[in-house]
């Protein structure tokens, strides 16, 4: 089970920090990753990161701008999100990939669970 949290209201140039905490669940035996669901648009991919942490990968539209960790200790990932803007507002969910999947499932869209989202509204 994941349960995202985090989510909130910030101005535009900003920074947020999600979470997604992990249960019932061997968490570092999976990549995990990060989409977002704008009104009226698709789900989208945001981050991933493989189970050791030690690969990630991103969305052209994040990169450079947000941070994806994790911390198999605590089993729970996050996303770090600086210099939001406007169009960063969404629903975030976080996701997991098949059991010892390497993060090539995430960007395939190859999940195993959801979290429930977190609304993100970033304002001028």
């Amino acid at each position: 089970q994941l349960q995202a949290s985090g989510g909130g209201l910030v101005q535009a140039g900003g920074s947020l920090r999600l979470s997604c905490a992990a249960s019932g669940r061997t968490f570092s035996s999976y990549a995990m990753g990060w989409f977002r669901q704008a009104p009226g648009k698709e789900r989208e991919f945001v981050a991933a990161i493989s189970w050791s942490g030690g690969s990630t990968y991103y969305a052209d539209s994040v990169k450079g701008r947000f941070t994806i960790s994790r911390d198999n200790a605590k089993n729970t990932m996050y996303l770090q999100m600086n210099s939001l803007k406007l169009e960063d507002t969404a629903v975030y969910y976080c996701a997991a990939g098949p059991q010892d999947g390497p993060i090539a499932t995430i960007l395939g869209g190859e999940l195993s669970s959801w979290g429930q989202g977190t609304q993100v509204t970033v304002s001028s």
